[in-house]
């Protein structure tokens, strides 16, 4: 088991946030605020809007610690409100791109595995937070956390079919972005 500052193990971290403990609150922060940050910059603009979007989630972490029953991986408990409070944050501070709502596009081809498979991690980062603002959060609901449509369509505030057009798009923009950097290596042009 993980220890955090000899000899809080992240269950009695927990349970001394449950009893109101203002340094149990810092060290528990100090655990997951750089995973969580990651997660904030995927719906954020910038760092700063990034770093207010995880500060909002972690006030919703300690506000609702006594909902956590130990089922599950803590991490991933902090996870889901974080996601959560970020798109609260994203939709109150931006207004979202109207989206159109149309049909799925049958057997749409995905990103080309090999491309992918060979660039770096910050990179294909990069090139998600490049995508418009509506493509942005719903790839990352979709392909990273694991979100239905149905589940998307309800926390953005769109029909299930804007979700699935959202996700379309946003993947064939990946698909012209990752061809560009590919051509580009093997001095293609492109």
């Amino acid at each position: 088991m993980m220890f955090l500052e000899p000899p809080y193990t992240i269950q009695q971290l927990i349970d001394r946030c449950k009893a109101g403990e203002r340094k149990a609150q810092e060290l528990l922060y100090k655990q997951f605020a750089a995973k969580m940050l990651a997660v904030c910059m995927r719906y954020a603009t910038d760092r700063m809007e990034a770093e207010d979007m995880l500060q909002n989630g972690f006030i919703k972490v300690f506000q609702k610690i006594n909902d956590y029953r130990g089922e599950g991986a803590f991490e991933g408990w902090v996870r889901r409100i974080v996601v959560h409070s970020s798109i609260e944050y994203y939709r109150k501070h931006h207004k979202m791109l109207q989206v159109i709502d149309v049909v799925e596009m049958a057997n749409e081809p995905s990103v080309n595995p090999v491309a992918a498979s060979n660039l770096d991690a910050q990179i294909l980062i990069n090139l998600i937070q490049q995508l418009p603002p509506g493509y942005r959060i719903v790839f990352n609901l979709y392909a990273l956390e694991g979100y239905s449509h149905k589940e998307i369509a309800d926390m953005v505030g769109i029909s299930e079919g804007a979700s699935k057009s959202q996700l379309s798009r946003a993947r064939n923009v990946l698909k012209e972005q990752i061809a560009k950097m590919e051509g580009k290596s093997y001095g293609y042009a492109g």
